[in-house]
């Protein structure tokens, strides 16, 4: 029978270990050995049975066991000191409060709000279901340890994303467990009168509420906004019952609420716990994107404040960062139902207005259509890509939101990717490093991986090995446990004890899987693939996981096809595929594996970030050359699959799989299982070694995301606050600015280039002559101050278009009546062959970010 009620019901821990329930309500815990290793040593068993879940374990430990290690003098002291540390960690001057204070201008700012749909912090907490989830617990993970004051807003999901098992016949089945918040690391936001702090949004059909569950995130609260509750009718308490499920509307409820909702959680937070009030608002990828609109709604209903102010406002402190190369990537929904969802959610911003944020007004837009992410260009001042190429795929992908510029200065900047080392690298690795001097707390973080790099070579394959090991066993460990799922007798799995080899060259692949990620393409020619696996001499196994989304047929017909090759008896002990791709699974197979294998169609793949994490655990990358690995190959960090992208070959996929599967084999066999298994007297692969050494002293210090949260830090956050005060310390600032862009768009169409002279050089220019410009331009109704007239100049190519021009601001010498004016300027010839130049007028004003910012220019 059924029960009719679930509840948790928490232990009550002896009063010398109440500091356990400390440890355990801060997922510090997760990416911090020294106090995994003390919950490890109160029930060694039990913590594996848990799955490494602290809270489980403190609720499952008989009371025999509490008054023993009451009674442990040894324990106690190390539950003592880890308290202690624990409490220095969350209290104590880290790099971003000795950064700012040492900053003159003042501009850093007090509180960073951090919006994104998933959060990936530990598989006790399952709110993710990828990359967009696990960069953001990273991201979190980062900024706590160096102190920058983030406040993480996101989504409770009562049943996560979905489990993954296999059917007989290799098919993804998903299963939902409810999650019980009262049974993870989790709070309940409360008022000072102790009821549940309650978020409200007005929708079509009626109110939606929310309760607010906090993580400790180390330093960082994470808030959860939780719809499952009694006053909310049936289908408003489903609000928030997967990710990444459900119709339509359900997914702009969703994201309404994480939008509207989590600025409002953010308020109530700042009112009960006294923390800063938020000076910089991130949005992490476009679904969080209601935000500005609910932000705008606040400061028209503080006071005299219109919509066009309150946006400037807005812009000024709000960073987007765009995370698809892929259009299909983007939420976007039908204008009808926005209208009717914001008319009566966010009352006094006309809700035409905010139809014109998401609209797609450009060439090739659909007028039918709102779309998350081009709000979210409009709303935030700073956006970026997650890679170099990711920058430019995505300028390319945007252009059409400022048509009048080319790709290069499409106001899209790039800040890529990083990992959180102390959550994804080994502990043994750590420790050899340790070893060699290497301190993972030092702000120096180029000498730790240096001092690894430093490490014996016989250590180093030592190492190596052992964690090759240790991911054999926990692979034989999930297969058992797959093929008791799917049906299988005990009698037929006898073979799995002998399933993959601990000296054997092993590739992983693992992420999820939509048809750009090509999880099949291993299997284009499957008799030469059985081949490197089955060579006798230079064997190779593979390890392989991924998840498909459940309404996608294609993606789940890729891991059947992988299943069953998988599972022939003549190739199944060196090919397997692992269901339920998680963090649980992913911290053995990380540093088991020797080299990580990605081939995504280029440019799909934003960054890949599961390649860095290999990277800092001694894997060599075989990838094609896409997202961070375009930017930062070497030849000593692994191997570049050479990639078919023409426009030959643009409508024949299969030819293009069938060039690079062919690449990807070649490289295998002729380059790295020789080099793999060249090894010395000593039995270890010197020229490998030597270049995991130089992948972690050369790769190690830029894939971190402790480099990726300062640069956000340097490049984003901090010019944002000084913007956002500039405009606050007027008083007008804002309304200033709006007015200015009015102005200047109104009158854009009287800004035209009459007339250009060019003086000092003829058809025979030389290299070290200069050429002098007058450009003669009439502004209509706007002044000299409103624009900067340039000259851009440079190569030009056969159809004499610019080739990475550069640019010359011409001066103002004289104005004549009407509002026409001369500008001059001089530009030295440089180098030779073919040159040209033109003039643009383009608006200035001193809080605008970029030159196209308000999408007008005029041309000579």
């Amino acid at each position: 029978m059924r029960a009719i009620r679930r509840f948790t019901v928490r232990p009550v821990l002896p009063d010398g270990l109440a500091a356990l329930g400390e440890l355990a309500a801060n997922l510090r815990w997760s990416w911090h050995a020294p106090t995994q290793e003390l919950f490890a040593a109160v029930d060694p068993e039990r913590w594996d049975a848990v799955g490494h879940d602290p809270v489980r374990l403190l609720g499952e430990v008989s009371p025999q066991r509490w008054a023993e290690l009451a009674a442990d003098e040894q324990f106690a002291a190390r539950l003592a000191q880890l308290r202690a540390d624990l409490t220095s960690y969350l209290t104590g001057e880290r790099w971003y409060q000795r950064a700012a204070a040492a900053d003159p201008e003042g501009t850093w700012p007090r509180s960073v709000a951090y919006f994104s749909p998933e959060f990936g912090i530990t598989a006790v907490l399952p709110q993710y279901s990828g990359g967009l989830g696990i960069l953001a617990g990273d991201h979190l993970k980062a900024a706590s340890d160096l102190g920058v004051p983030i406040l993480g807003v996101g989504l409770f999901y009562r049943h996560g994303y979905f489990k993954q098992s296999l059917s007989r016949d290799a098919w993804q089945l998903e299963s939902y467990p409810v999650l019980d918040p009262d049974g993870l690391p989790l709070s309940l936001l409360r008022e000072p009168s102790g009821e549940a702090t309650t978020i409200s949004i007005r929708l079509p059909e009626a109110e939606l509420h929310a309760h607010v569950w906090v993580a400790s995130v180390g330093r960082v609260p994470l808030l959860l906004l939780d719809t499952d509750l009694e006053e909310n009718p049936e289908h408003y308490r489903m609000v928030t019952d997967r990710l990444y499920g459900g119709n339509t509307e359900h997914r702009l409820r969703q994201e309404l609420l994480l939008g509207v909702g989590g600025v409002r959680a953010l308020r109530a937070y700042s009112r009960i716990t006294g923390a800063p009030e938020p000076e910089v608002f991130h949005t992490n990828e476009g679904h969080a994107g209601f935000l500005g609109v609910e932000r705008i709604r606040e400061l028209v209903d503080a006071g005299d404040t219109d919509v066009a102010t309150a946006l400037e406002a807005g812009r000024a402190s709000t960073v987007f960062t765009t995370h698809t190369p892929v259009p299909a990537g983007i939420d976007r929904f039908p204008r009808h139902l926005v209208e009717q969802h914001l008319s009566v959610a966010v009352p006094g911003v006309p809700v035409e207005q905010v139809l014109a944020l998401g609209a797609e007004d450009y060439e090739g837009g659909d007028p039918g259509v709102f779309n998350m992410a081009v709000m979210g260009f409009r709303l935030a001042q700073r956006a970026n890509g997650v890679s170099q190429l990711h920058g430019h795929v995505s300028r390319g992908m945007f252009n059409g939101l400022w048509p009048a510029f080319d790709e290069a200065e499409v106001p899209i900047t790039s800040i890529t990717n990083g990992v959180h080392a102390p959550t994804w690298v080994a502990p043994e690795l750590s420790a050899l490093a340790a070893a060699q001097g290497g301190d993972p707390d030092d702000d120096d973080h180029a000498s730790f991986w240096a001092a690894l790099a430093q490490a014996p070579a016989q250590e180093v394959w030592r190492t190596k090995r052992l964690l090759r090991e240790r991911l054999v066993a926990d692979a034989r460990r999930r297969l058992r446990e797959s093929w008791d799922k799917r049906g299988a007798a005990p009698a037929e799995l006898g073979w799995i004890a002998e399933a993959l080899d601990p000296d054997v060259l092993t590739i992983g692949f693992a992420r999820r899987v939509p048809s750009y990620k090509r999880l099949t393409l291993m299997l284009r020619d499957p008799a030469r693939l059985k081949a490197l696996l089955l060579d006798p001499a230079r064997p190779v196994q593979l390890v392989v996981a991924g998840k498909a989304h459940p309404a996608d047929e294609g993606g789940k017909r890729l891991i059947q096809e992988l299943v069953r090759f998988a599972d022939a008896e003549d190739v199944r002990h060196r090919i397997v595929f692992l269901p339920d791709y998680d963090i649980s699974l992913a911290l053995p197979l990380y540093p088991g594996c020797d080299v990580w294998l990605n081939n995504p169609l280029r440019p799909y793949e934003a960054c890949g970030t599961s390649g860095m994490k290999a990277a800092l655990n001694g894997g060599l990358n075989l990838s094609i050359l896409d997202g961070w690995w375009d930017e930062w190959y070497e030849p000593e960090f692994g191997w570049p699959i050479p990639s078919a992208e023409s426009p030959a070959l643009a409508g024949d996929p299969d030819r293009r799989d069938d060039l690079e599967a062919a690449a990807l084999y070649d490289l295998i066999e002729t380059e790295i299982a020789p080099r793999f298994y060249d090894t010395d007297a000593d039995g270890v692969p010197g020229r490998w070694v030597e270049m995991l050494r130089h992948t972690w002293a050369a790769l190690g210090p830029k894939v971190l995301a402790t480099r990726m949260v300062r640069d956000y830090v340097a490049q984003l956050y901090a010019p944002a606050a000084g913007n956002a005060r500039a405009l606050a310390a007027t008083g007008r600032g804002a309304a200033e600015l709006a007015d200015w862009k009015a102005r200047v768009r109104a009158g854009w169409s009287g800004v035209r280039v009459e007339h250009v002279e060019p003086h000092g050089v003829g058809d025979a220019a030389e290299v070290g002559s200069e050429i002098e410009v007058h450009a003669y331009v009439a502004l209509g109704d706007l002044s000299p101050a409103d624009v900067e007239v340039q000259l851009v100049h440079g190569r030009v190519d056969a159809e004499d278009a610019l080739v990475a021009p550069s640019v010359t601001p011409l001066t103002l010498v004289e104005s004549y009546d009407g509002n026409r004016h001369r500008f001059d300027g001089t530009v030295a010839l440089a180098r030779s062959g073919p040159f040209g130049y033109t003039v643009r007028v383009l608006p200035t004003h001193p809080l605008l970010v970029a030159p196209a910012e308000l999408g007008v220019v005029a041309f000579a």
